[in-house]
């Protein structure tokens, strides 16, 4: 958590992502909990390390207003791959925008993945990480429980 870049407040990313099914979304569906927006690809090593800590992370906030999205940037043809790393990775979801849509909608735009972005439960951006993280850990939470009473 040492590189967790605090930010003002800004409105999260209006730029739409799909789920398996093919299902448009926006971060504005998830208003009211805090969300933790990881981007990653199958190809980046520290997207593909981090992802079990983000796993764990979902797991031990089960049942609070949070929610982790990780949003594949991979390539439509690697669809099936992405599909198949994040199912070993329950109880994350598969959410996809291989157009960077959500890349470049953040402000400033993320320069590389993994990026992790941080967002409050009345829709502001709060915190970006660059590079991967440990998720999984009392740091993790204490942030995420500082995100949570600024609703």
């Amino acid at each position: 958590m040492a590189k967790l870049a605090v930010n003002p407040p800004t409105p999260a990313p209006d730029a739409p992502f799909s789920d398996a099914a093919g299902k448009t979304h926006t971060l504005a569906e998830f208003k009211g909990k805090v969300v933790v927006l990881n981007i990653w690809a199958t190809w980046c090593a520290p997207c593909v390390a981090e992802m079990p800590t983000l796993a764990k992370l979902a797991a031990a906030t089960s049942g609070q207003p949070v929610v982790v999205l990780a949003v594949s940037v991979d390539k439509p043809e690697n669809r099936a791959n992405a599909m198949a790393f994040i199912a070993k990775h329950a109880p994350l979801g598969f959410y996809a925008d291989p157009t960077y849509a959500i890349v470049y909608a953040i402000k400033p735009p993320a320069e590389a993945v993994p990026e992790t972005v941080l967002i409050d439960p009345s829709g502001q951006v709060r915190a970006e990480l660059g590079g991967g993280a440990d998720w999984s850990g009392a740091d993790a939470r204490r942030v995420i429980e500082a995100l949570e009473k600024l609703s």
